[in-house]
């Protein structure tokens, strides 16, 4: 019996990895897209979110079923509630990469504002961050949660910086605005995506070490876990 709910875990895991793999796959290409203005690129990003949208309903029945069946304690019981917020997290993160397509569209048929060098950037560090945020996860390391959980902090530096940009661009010339906002837009999906990759890594650390760090918890006595 316990052989069999190790197996199906493990399943929740490897799916878990794949929808990870899309989700990445479709910020990539959304903002490549958006980088070589290439409208093309964007038809994938909304087929790709259909797998994602099929898999994380696949995944949120088999752990809801674990659940009722096996009603699991302990470390268990949190791995598998763990499992329903990643499912959702990944899910979400696909739903961000959409919303940068659809933007993306909307700016390709204007002419560009400026070199796209931050946007990349963010979509960089975003991607390994979900990454490596499963990967802690399949792999037990609450260490590499969080680092995850640090590099949250450089994508946020970088989003402030470019609203700070683009909001120059926008007193200094109002036909910048359209385009301007637009960026912003795509700015805070990235940020956002950022955000779920963090939430992933926090649960990570509440699977290894039962400690919630959500909001500093950490900080506060009484927190842990058994």
């Amino acid at each position: 019996m316990e052989r069999h709910f190790d197996e199906e875990l493990t399943n929740l895991k490897q799916r878990l990895l794949k929808m990870a793999d899309w989700a990445q796959e479709m910020i990539s290409l959304s903002i490549r897209a958006l980088v070589e203005r290439n409208p093309a690129l964007t038809e994938q990003v909304f087929e790709i979110e259909n797998k994602v949208n099929h898999i994380e309903i696949e995944i949120e029945e088999d752990a809801l079923r674990l659940l009722a069946l096996r009603q699991p304690a302990a470390r268990d019981l949190r791995l598998l509630t763990a499992v329903l917020k990643i499912d959702n997290d990944l899910e979400r993160v696909a739903d961000q990469a959409v919303n940068i397509s659809e933007t993306a569209l909307h700016l390709l048929k204007e002419p560009q504002l400026k070199p796209l060098i931050d946007i990349p950037n963010m979509a960089s560090i975003a991607q390994k961050m979900i990454k490596d945020s499963i990967t802690a996860f399949v792999h037990h390391d609450p260490e590499l949660a969080q680092k995850v959980c640090r590099s949250d902090d450089e994508v946020d530096k970088i989003n402030e910086q470019l609203f700070r940009e683009l909001l120059t661009y926008m007193m200094e010339d109002p036909k910048t605005i359209t385009r301007a906002v637009a960026l912003i837009l795509i700015s805070r999906n990235l940020e956002r995506i950022a955000d779920h990759a963090t939430n992933v890594s926090e649960d990570v650390i509440f699977i290894e070490q039962g400690k919630n760090i959500k909001h500093h918890i950490q900080e506060e006595p009484g927190h842990l876990v058994a």
